[in-house]
């Protein structure tokens, strides 16, 4: 299980190179069964990212391109009288696919964005007065534009915290960019992907991430990484349990890919900004990874593991 988890790493970095911290990133919240949101200026590689992690397991998906005009029947489907059965026949949208990659997705109006979030927290969606269950694994990619650029519509909090982790690539440094602009491939060639880890393979290997040990002082700590955020010292919203799950979920599947049986503080210190800044501060990502800096620096995990 190891060495597929180390082979997708290396696929997707071939195709998004000198990211390897945000790579993995990438790849451990898919692995804790959780959603990603990417966001960062066009022509980052955004895309590129969510679409190698897609092809890198073995699940089917579909990209929905979000604009203005787009509706929630769009995503979710829509019931169709069917006048020979005279019933109504749902015909499913992207949404029911196992991988969903909401490319922009605050360029659509705040309706449309709405119908993933049943989708998101329950596995299932809503229509006509019927509960549909969706496919498991069921994984949302989304990226976003930074909302300074026109046409964009904020995610409200309430949806930012169905994402377990937002990232950002940033500028690639020099070498990487040299790399990039040598590449003779202007678009990605889809054909170079392959799919590494199977669907039996990834509900194995996320079974063996639910059952990674954390032990006592290890929640300690993360319940007092969690109680100064609500100490209002830092002016920033208060972190939930429910992104203390998220937290460990994601240093758990942190663990795995380093290849070890239990869950250190430098896993929750690895993936924590990822996880629980934009809880902290909302929308906009800018350069505020300094909440999560300031609060990594004030409580101090060595005092938890003194014995």
């Amino acid at each position: 299980m190891q060495e597929l988890v180390i082979q997708a790493l290396s696929q997707i970095e071939r195709f998004v190179i000198g990211k390897p911290e945000q790579v993995k990133l990438a790849l451990a919240c898919l692995l804790a069964k959780g959603h990603l949101l990417i966001e960062d200026l066009p022509g980052m590689g955004k895309t590129t990212l969510a679409h190698v992690l897609a092809s890198s397991v073995g699940l089917n998906y579909q990209r929905v391109q979000f604009t203005s005009d787009l509706l929630p029947a769009d995503v979710i489907g829509v019931s169709i009288f069917d006048t020979e059965k005279h019933t109504f026949t749902l015909h499913k949208g992207p949404i029911f696919n196992q991988v969903v990659l909401a490319d922009e997705i605050n360029r659509a109006s705040p309706k449309t964005q709405s119908a993933l979030l049943e989708a998101m927290e329950e596995n299932s969606v809503s229509l006509d007065g019927c509960t549909h269950s969706l496919p498991r694994p069921f994984f949302v990619i989304a990226t976003q534009n930074p909302l300074f650029h026109a046409g964009t519509y904020p995610l409200p909090e309430s949806q930012l915290d169905r994402f377990m982790m937002r990232i950002s690539l940033g500028f690639p440094d020099k070498k990487a960019e040299q790399q990039i602009l040598k590449s003779a491939n202007i678009s990605l060639n889809y054909e170079e992907i392959h799919s590494i880890i199977s669907l039996e393979k990834l509900q194995t290997i996320q079974k063996q991430i639910s059952n990674l040990y954390v032990s006592d002082p290890v929640i300690d700590y993360v319940i007092a990484l969690f109680e100064h955020s609500r100490s209002g010292q830092l002016a920033v919203n208060p972190l939930s349990p429910r992104a203390g799950k998220a937290l460990i979920a994601a240093a758990k599947a942190w663990a795995f890919i380093d290849n070890r049986d239990h869950v250190l503080p430098d896993d929750i210190k690895s993936v924590f900004s990822a996880v629980c800044e934009h809880r902290m501060v909302g929308r906009q990502m800018t350069s505020h990874e300094s909440f999560s800096t300031q609060i990594l620096s004030t409580v101090d995990s060595a005092s938890f593991f003194s014995d």
